[in-house]
């Protein structure tokens, strides 16, 4: 007997989808952290675009074997070459606000800017997706945004003279929120993971390679592990994010990257001597917190409200 398509989703099934969505994308954090230490080691010796270029550059042959696994060149094949055009465009505005943004700013503080994204994403799904937010995650979405203020505190001395870096890294926020619309659209049409993740190295590798030209700099032999360290677990990071947000929704996804705070601030401390101050672990509190109430309410109790 064929099953009824009509039937009602199974609500264990549900969970278990949302709950691997959920540690996909706590594994991308803690791998885009990495990421950021390495870019955030090389400073400003070599330029934004150069960096992204290497990232890109390096992160190809990594996915090779995903993309081998799929199917080969069958599985790169694309009906929606625009979306993936769209895609490159937002993730290098992301890119590119990201990088700027740990070479002039303390490694939580970017993240920290970055937790404006789930506020742009939230927003964005509901015209772009068609999802329903309910007001209970809306006002925890909310919360989580106010706990990034009292952590960047805006117009307090620590943020004067980086302005520059601030405006850069919130408007890659919106880069990143509009790519993670782009790819769930890409998932509901069919896309491939590896598609996805493979056109994106590309583009971004050519878009890069084309703005680097005019300031080149060589390596030295010290920075080549570090950018061969960001294009791979960059690569392994971005596999781990595009399955999470290709099989969840972006709504109940995105305030769980708000786990990468722990990972960046614990590692600026261990490293850079970025130490927090009182009002920053208080954000930490805020945005956990947030993600973990809507974590309860989505996955365990199963309701959207």
């Amino acid at each position: 007997m064929t099953p009824d398509s009509s039937a009602p989703p199974d609500p264990a099934a549900r969970a278990r989808t949302r709950r691997r969505g959920i540690i996909l994308l706590l594994l991308a954090t803690a791998a885009f952290t990495m990421a950021a230490a390495c870019v955030k080691a090389i400073g400003p010796a070599i330029p934004v675009a150069e960096v992204i270029l290497f990232r890109n550059l390096f992160a190809i042959p990594a996915l090779l074997p995903l993309v081998l696994a799929a199917g080969g060149m069958q599985a790169l094949r694309t009906r929606n070459p625009m979306s993936h055009a769209a895609r490159t465009l937002f993730g290098m505005m992301g890119m590119v606000g990201a990088f700027y943004g740990y070479v002039h700013l303390p490694l939580a503080t970017v993240t920290a800017l970055g937790f404006t994204m789930p506020l742009f994403l939230t927003v964005l799904s509901v015209p772009l997706l068609g999802e329903s937010v309910g007001w209970r995650r809306g006002a925890a979405v909310v919360v989580g945004f106010l706990g990034v203020l009292m952590m960047v505190r805006p117009g307090s001395e620590s943020m004067q003279g980086e302005g520059l870096a601030v405006l850069l890294c919130l408007l890659g926020a919106v880069g990143w929120a509009l790519a993670m619309i782009t790819i769930r659209r890409m998932g509901e049409a069919g896309e491939s993971n590896a598609a996805i993740v493979f056109w994106f190295a590309t583009g971004a590798a050519v878009l890069a390679g084309i703005a680097a030209v005019p300031a080149w700099v060589w390596p030295s032999g010290w920075q080549w592990p570090l950018l061969i360290g960001i294009g791979l677990i960059s690569a392994l990071a971005q596999v781990l994010m595009t399955d999470a947000y290709r099989n969840g929704e972006t709504t109940l996804l995105a305030p769980f990257e708000y786990a990468a705070i722990i990972w960046t601030t614990t590692l600026g401390a261990l490293v850079w001597a970025e130490l927090p101050d009182g009002w920053d672990f208080a954000g930490i509190a805020v945005l956990v917190g947030a993600g973990l109430y809507i974590w309860h309410r989505e996955v365990t109790l199963g309701v959207k409200r």
